[in-house]
């Protein structure tokens, strides 16, 4: 995203103490967090990472990333994000176990309340990522990484040549079942007798020979011990149930943005998604935004860390600009 927009810029505040103001707070401990955690410490600058719920995001439950550049045999999710965070740790970012509740970007110090504690910063690092929808039905959460995967370009090519399930209807659900046919035979499971994507996309779908459909369907369990061996469907109309022989579901029924917080505060799109300008910043001086919270189209590990540091970089030009 490329946009036009004015910066508002916050009153100055005095009511933080100043022994308690952070040069930089980060929002989020995925791989944008980490990257941008990295190269505002290694400049020097206060920085504090509020983790979140859950350390890592989204790739802390990929069971194996093979498209982060420097680890040509791969490495998992949860050895990524612990190389990530100490690589940050070792330059002094400190990083806090917490979920920010709420935040006040309407003068600086920045705001930021917390469910353990609340913080004062001169910058924000938005980096709060996004989270895919899940079906919530037995055997996903077990099986994610397993078999269970919400991205096709992170994941589809450890299923060379196998049997996969893709769940959803609309662009996106094609869009990934076209990419999988690259490696595998692509099974659409749609909970309608027609698809909600656009003509152009559907009839691409229809025309793969690597491609069949599956109507008034939905997934009831996923199948599996130490992988996907099948999933478990139901019939909306006849309430039949029948079990379909896969290796792999990829579940694609939305990936909405974590950006609730900041509504009213920063400008977003329709879909939820904070809109920057190419150089990261927000309509809000001093507020960054990096990662999947304003990502729409690549969502990957690397695009993440790259806006990261892009960000970092920014901030740490505008702090010394303030100074």
């Amino acid at each position: 995203m490329s946009l036009e927009f004015t910066l508002s810029s916050p009153e100055p505040s005095t009511t933080a103490a100043e022994d308690k103001v952070h040069d930089v707070v980060i929002i989020g401990s995925g791989p944008a967090g980490f990257a941008a955690a990295l190269y505002t410490s290694r400049a020097h600058l206060d920085t504090i990472v509020i983790t979140g719920h859950e350390l890592g995001g989204q790739v802390a439950a990929t069971w194996e990333v093979d498209n982060y550049p420097g680890f040509p045999d791969g490495v998992t999710g949860p050895e990524l994000v612990e190389k990530m965070q100490k690589h940050a740790e070792r330059f002094g970012a400190r990083f806090e176990m917490d979920q920010i509740t709420a935040i006040d970007l309407s003068k600086r110090p920045f705001t930021l309340t917390g469910n353990v504690g609340t913080y004062a910063a001169k910058a924000v690092i938005v980096a709060t990522g996004a989270s895919p929808r899940k079906l919530n039905v037995p055997g996903e959460k077990e099986l994610t990484g397993r078999g269970v995967s919400y991205c096709a370009t992170c994941d589809g090519y450890f299923f060379q040549d196998k049997e996969i399930a893709v769940v959803g209807g609309g662009d996106s659900a094609l869009e990934e079942a076209l990419f999988l046919t690259r490696y595998a035979q692509v099974t659409i499971i749609h909970r309608r007798d027609e698809l909600r994507a656009g003509p152009t996309m559907q009839k691409r779908a229809r025309e793969n020979e690597k491609i069949r459909f599956v109507w008034d369907s939905v997934v009831e369990e996923i199948i599996g011990d130490t992988a996907v061996r099948a999933v478990r469907l139901r019939n909306v109309k006849t309430g039949e149930l029948s079990d379909l022989t896969v290796d792999g579901a990829f579940i694609v029924i939305g990936h909405p943005p974590n950006t609730q917080l900041f509504a009213g505060q920063l400008e977003m799109d329709q879909r939820g998604y904070l809109e920057t300008d190419r150089r990261m910043r927000s309509n809000v001086q001093g507020v960054w935004v990096a990662g999947e919270a304003g990502d729409p189209d690549f969502r990957q590990v690397i695009t993440s860390a790259g806006m990261g540091a892009a960000a970092a970089i920014e901030a740490q030009r505008w702090l010394a600009g303030q100074e």
